[in-house]
């Protein structure tokens, strides 16, 4: 395998997109951005590879990359992989994935033409109209050695830093990322609906979240999870939490994750008047 081996990406979207174009700028050479048939995937492929040097091409791939890296939705990886694993000689090629939830015995019909694979996964948001850095993130690898030893190299060169993960902990792991991003913008919104119920419209609440989030976030960052937190939990004010619960009723859904975010600051979290707090978020359940 060369220090820096040639790498083919299979998916133009979110991911795919950022990956490539990180991978260029870390002197890498994508020999092709590889897509489905239909209209729009190819055109993203298209305007990919010419961003990124790199040959667009579908129903044909030419797959004479070292590297092969799919970053294609989790229920398509073990497909995509049986749809190439006759067209190249695996033997000494890597694959690898980037699901976070499945490990690489999803690319097991690459394994068995010959390949080393793994998953690699970054733990970082991508969405449409938005290409993070991917300067320190943290990726994480699992799958065979040969693999794995590129796909640690790789991460160091864009700059991110590599932890490994065992495949039986993937579901969990993937699950926390739920909770760092997808779940996180669910709480938001749940908070812009409390908003509008006090009189803001939506984008108004955004906005005036956006302090108290960041200050929050630096909180926990500098201090950790029990000195961040604050509020009528902590002081054990059982009289604002049930002014609250009050309130919450008269938005759908609020009070569910209200209540099971209480409890979670109840159960992980030092707070006052612990059992009253309980008892009223028993009731209120």
């Amino acid at each position: 395998m060369p220090l820096k081996p040639r790498i083919a990406i299979v998916g133009p979207g979110r991911l795919g997109s950022a990956l490539a174009v990180e991978l260029h700028r870390a002197g890498y050479h994508l020999t092709e951005i590889i897509s489905t048939n239909r209209m729009a995937s190819r055109r993203k492929a298209v305007a990919l590879a010419r961003r990124v040097r790199a040959v667009a091409t579908s129903h044909s791939p030419i797959l004479e990359a070292d590297l092969v890296w799919f970053c294609v939705p989790d229920r398509e990886i073990g497909k995509a992989a049986r749809k190439l694993a006759h067209a190249a000689d695996w033997k000494g090629k890597i694959a690898l994935h980037s699901s976070g939830a499945l490990p690489s015995d999803e690319l097991h019909a690459l394994r068995r033409r010959g390949a080393a694979v793994a998953s690699v996964h970054p733990l970082m948001t991508f969405v449409r109209g938005s290409v993070p850095s991917l300067q320190g993130i943290p990726f994480a690898l699992e799958g065979d050695p040969t693999a794995l030893r590129t796909a640690r190299k790789i991460v160091r060169d864009l700059g991110a830093e590599a932890f490994p993960i065992s495949k039986n902990k993937k579901a969990a792991y993937h699950a926390w990322g739920g909770f760092t991003s997808p779940l996180l913008i669910a709480l938001l919104v749940t908070g812009e609906k409390l908003a509008q119920a006090a009189g803001l419209s939506a984008a108004d609440a955004r906005k005036k979240m956006l302090p108290i989030v960041r200050q929050t976030l630096a909180n926990y960052a500098r201090l950790g999870p029990a000195k961040a937190f604050t509020g009528p939990i902590v002081r054990g004010d059982v009289g604002v939490v049930r002014k609250h619960l009050r309130e919450l009723k008269k938005v759908p859904g609020a009070n569910e994750v209200y209540v099971a975010l209480a409890r979670a600051g109840l159960r992980y979290l030092p707070v006052r008047d612990r059992r009253e707090l309980e008892k009223l978020l028993l009731l209120s359940s």
